[in-house]
């Protein structure tokens, strides 16, 4: 079993920043893939970013420029710097992960959300 443990939500003026952690633990082989999704109220989670472990990275429009996404290999975590935050970007964020557990087999995982309110 995998767990994602993510940290780092809370409230912030717009304009202010904050940064998210996600440390993953557990039955790991490899992680190809961490990221970062959003939910706010009565819309579809959406992606916000992700990075590889090659360290390729990929940006929702909405985010490019403002937010940046970094990992650390060795410690199974994945960071997200978000500056510049605007009230739109309040939502649930949650930590995924692409997890081979075995030369075989990969799952999804995903953590239990952070809230991110940014006040205007």
């Amino acid at each position: 079993q995998v767990q994602l443990v993510e940290s780092g939500g809370g409230l912030v003026r717009a304009g202010g920043s904050l940064r998210l952690s996600c440390a993953a633990s557990g039955s790991i082989f490899v992680i190809d893939v961490m990221g970062w999704y959003r939910q706010a109220p009565g819309k579809q989670r959406e992606l916000v970013a992700y990075i590889t472990s090659g360290g390729s990275t990929n940006y929702a429009d909405s985010v490019k420029g403002r937010f940046t996404i970094s990992g650390d290999n060795a410690k199974n975590t994945v960071y997200l710097q978000m500056n510049s935050l605007k009230p739109e970007d309040t939502a649930v964020y949650y930590c995924n992960a692409n997890v081979r557990l075995n030369l075989i087999l990969s799952r999804d995982y995903w953590g239990q959300g952070t809230q991110v309110t940014v006040s205007s």
